[in-house]
C-alpha cells in the first residue's frame, strides 16, 4: 500500500519570488496591530488590572439582560460595572473595581462579591454564578510587568541561542519572525477585545516555542545547503531549503490544527482565548518561518562563506609542508 504524502517529493515552489510584497503586507499588519493596541487597547483581565470578576450564566434566557443586570449591580453603590459577553450569548463577565481600603482589609472585597452575587440571584433567579476572582491592584500590576518581561526575555534568549548556533544574521531573522508572530497575535486581541490575561501570556510563550522550532528546522537545512551548494545563488538555495522542509512543516501544523480546531468548537469557554491565540499562532508561525525568517537572510548578506572556516597563515604553512596547495584567500 502506497503511503499518502501531503507534499510530493518533487515539490519546487518559488516561495521567495513574492518575498518583497509579503514583507510589505507583514509590516503593514504589524503596524496595524500596534495601532490597534494604542487606540483600542487590550481588554485586560482581572489578572492585570486588579478588581473583582464574577462570571454568570442565565440558564433560562438566550441572551444576557444587560440593562437590568447593570441596574441591579449599580444600586449596590460599588460603582459602574463592566459587563462583557463571555462565551455564549447568555454568559456574562462582570468586572468591578475593588472597594477603597481593600488592600488593608481584604474582607471588603469578599463582602462586595457576596453582595453582588446575592443581588444577582434575587433579581435574576435563573442566574448561575460560575466563578468569582479577585486580584489586588498591586499584585495585578506586578503580574502584568512580569508577564511582559517574560515575553521579552524569551525572544531575546532565543535570538542569542540561534546567534551562537548559527550566525548573527540568523539570530536577527529569528527575532524578527518572533516579533512578527507576537505582534499579530496581540493585535488580534486588540481587534476582537477578547480578554487578555495570564492564560494568553502562556499561549504566546507557547507560540514562541512553536515558531522557534519551525524556524530552526528551516535554518538548519539552509546551513547544510550553504555548505553543500556553495555556488548556488542564495535565493535559489533558500527556496530549495524551504521546499525540503515543507513536508515536515505541513504535517506538524495540520496535526496541531486538528486538535486546536476541536478545542475551539467543543472545548470549554474558559480556554477559548488561549486556544484562539495558539490557533492563530500556528498560521503566523508557519508563515513567518517561510516568508519572514528565510528572505531576511538575503538582505543580511548571508552566503556560503559564512560557514567556511577562514584559512590562517599557519594553516597554509602546514599544507605547504605536507605538499598540498593552500587555498587562495
Amino acid at each position: 500500500m502506497k503511503l499518502l504524502k501531503l507534499v510530493p517529493d518533487n515539490t519546487n515552489i518559488n516561495f521567495l519570488k513574492l518575498r518583497l510584497p509579503f514583507y510589505i503586507i507583514s509590516l503593514l499588519l504589524m503596524a496595524a496591530s500596534v495601532g490597534l493596541v494604542l487606540t483600542k487597547g487590550l481588554n485586560l483581565g482581572v489578572d492585570f488590572v486588579g478588581g473583582q470578576m464574577i462570571r454568570a450564566t442565565f440558564t433560562q434566557s438566550q441572551t444576557v439582560p444587560v440593562g437590568d443586570l447593570r441596574e441591579t449591580i449599580g444600586k449596590l453603590g460599588y460603582g459602574e460595572p463592566i459587563l462583557q459577553q463571555f462565551g455564549k450569548p447568555n454568559e456574562v463577565s462582570i468586572r468591578m473595581k475593588l472597594p477603597e481600603g481593600s488592600d488593608q482589609q481584604p474582607d471588603l472585597a469578599n463582602q462586595m462579591a457576596n453582595k453582588i452575587t446575592a443581588a444577582i440571584k434575587v433579581g435574576h433567579p435563573d442566574a448561575r454564578i460560575d466563578g468569582v476572582d479577585s486580584v489586588s491592584g498591586k499584585v495585578s500590576g506586578e503580574l502584568f510587568q512580569t508577564g511582559m518581561l517574560a515575553l521579552g526575555l524569551a525572544m531575546v534568549a532565543i535570538s542569542i541561542y540561534i546567534w551562537i548556533r548559527f550566525e548573527w544574521q540568523f539570530g536577527v531573522g529569528a527575532l524578527f519572525a518572533l516579533l512578527h508572530d507576537v505582534t499579530l497575535t496581540i493585535g488580534m486581541f486588540a481587534l476582537t477585545q477578547m480578554e487578555f490575561d495570564l492564560n494568553i501570556v502562556a499561549a504566546i510563550l507557547t507560540l514562541i516555542g512553536y515558531s522557534l522550532n519551525d524556524t530552526i528546522v528551516v535554518y538548519d537545512r539552509i546551513r547544510e545547503n550553504l555548505k553543500k551548494y556553495r555556488r548556488m545563488p542564495v535565493p535559489e538555495l533558500l527556496n530549495l531549503s524551504v521546499n525540503e522542509t515543507l513536508s515536515r512543516t505541513v504535517v506538524t501544523s495540520l496535526s496541531l490544527l486538528i486538535t486546536l480546531l476541536a478545542l475551539l468548537v467543543l472545548g470549554p469557554n474558559v480556554i477559548f482565548g488561549f486556544t484562539a491565540a495558539i490557533t492563530l499562532g500556528i498560521f503566523v508561525g508557519t508563515y513567518s518561518s517561510v516568508y519572514m525568517a528565510a528572505p531576511i537572510l538575503i538582505w543580511l548578506k548571508v552566503s556560503s562563506a559564512s560557514f567556511v572556516p577562514t584559512e590562517t597563515a599557519l594553516d597554509r604553512q602546514e599544507k605547504l609542508a605536507r605538499g598540498e596547495s593552500p587555498e587562495r584567500p
